[in-house]
């Protein structure tokens, strides 16, 4: 086949054309190498569980934890007392033989794959990027820094605000004075994960909307329209992120939200744009 009526799906990064099995091969060793920095992170992530126990995952089981010493400042400043945290009822056990052991695992594993995303991340871009036309490559420029970056700040947002909110809430909320809360280490640990790693992934909605804009599902215009709609949505998400009844833990969640949203109506706008202004150009050559 004549080089100039190849594809850019049939041209690796050498500018070889690449067949089925090949494609597979690749992806494979692209697969290995992700796979290989979570490993990296997880096994150093268990050498040091001692202290990521104490210090990062037992953290929000504090009183002294940062985000409640925060909100016992703005008690302070708002004359809110309520949403200054003062006492966590609760004790943590392990009700398996081999709980400790395997929450020691599981935990490195979580925190290894936080780590090892970004570079993760990017082995996958990398196989992606050569099947992409060059407008496209250079509309998604910058993805693996933008997609890493949304993915932290979710992960910390998570982490820092809406894990403490939803602890302090369960831990506190008692049907009875005569019922103990004795929490099983892997339930807590459970809590602490999926919400930290969930954010994570609603940060990606800017990225969503991109995806979604380019193959030309999702327009600013639509975005607009059902801004109201998607607001209730919001609130009513972080009504179930923040099990607290108090109004400020959930403005607290509903604002990053939906500030996304309003991100993701920018990057549509500017998607479309992009796109009509290609239309444009086509019908003028």
């Amino acid at each position: 086949m004549p080089l100039d009526q190849l594809t850019d799906e049939d041209i690796d990064t050498e500018g070889k054309e690449m067949s089925f099995l090949d494609h597979l091969e690749e992806l494979r060793w692209h697969i290995i190498r992700a796979a290989a920095a979570i490993l990296v992170f997880t096994v150093t992530a268990f050498i040091f569980i001692d202290d990521i126990f104490e210090y990062v995952l037992l953290g929000p089981a504090k009183t002294d934890f940062w985000t409640y010493r925060q909100m016992c400042k703005l008690a302070d400043y708002t004359g809110y007392a309520d949403l200054c945290v003062k006492k966590l009822t609760f004790k943590l056990q392990a009700l398996g033989l081999s709980d400790q052991f395997t929450m020691s695992l599981t935990s490195s594993f979580f925190v290894g794959l936080s780590f090892a995303f970004p570079y993760a991340f990017w082995e996958v871009w990398r196989f992606i990027k050569p099947g992409l036309r060059q407008s496209e490559k250079r509309a998604a420029r910058g993805a693996v820094f933008f997609v890493s970056l949304l993915f932290s700040m979710g992960l910390l947002f998570g982490y820092f605000i809406v894990s403490p909110l939803a602890i302090n809430f369960l831990v506190n909320y008692t049907l009875s004075d005569r019922i103990e809360n004795n929490i099983d280490i892997t339930s807590y640990i459970g809590v602490i994960v999926t919400l930290a790693l969930g954010c994570g992934l609603i940060f990606q909605m800017p990225i969503v909307a991109f995806v979604l804009s380019k193959v030309g599902v999702l327009t600013p215009a639509f975005m607009r329209e059902y801004r109201r709609h998607s607001w209730i949505v919001i609130l009513v998400v972080a009504g179930i992120i923040t099990p607290s009844p108090d109004l400020y833990s959930q403005i607290l969640v509903a604002l990053p939200l939906a500030l996304l949203y309003e991100i993701s109506i920018v990057v549509s706008g500017r998607v479309q744009k992009a796109r009509l202004k290609d239309n444009e150009a086509l019908m003028q050559s």
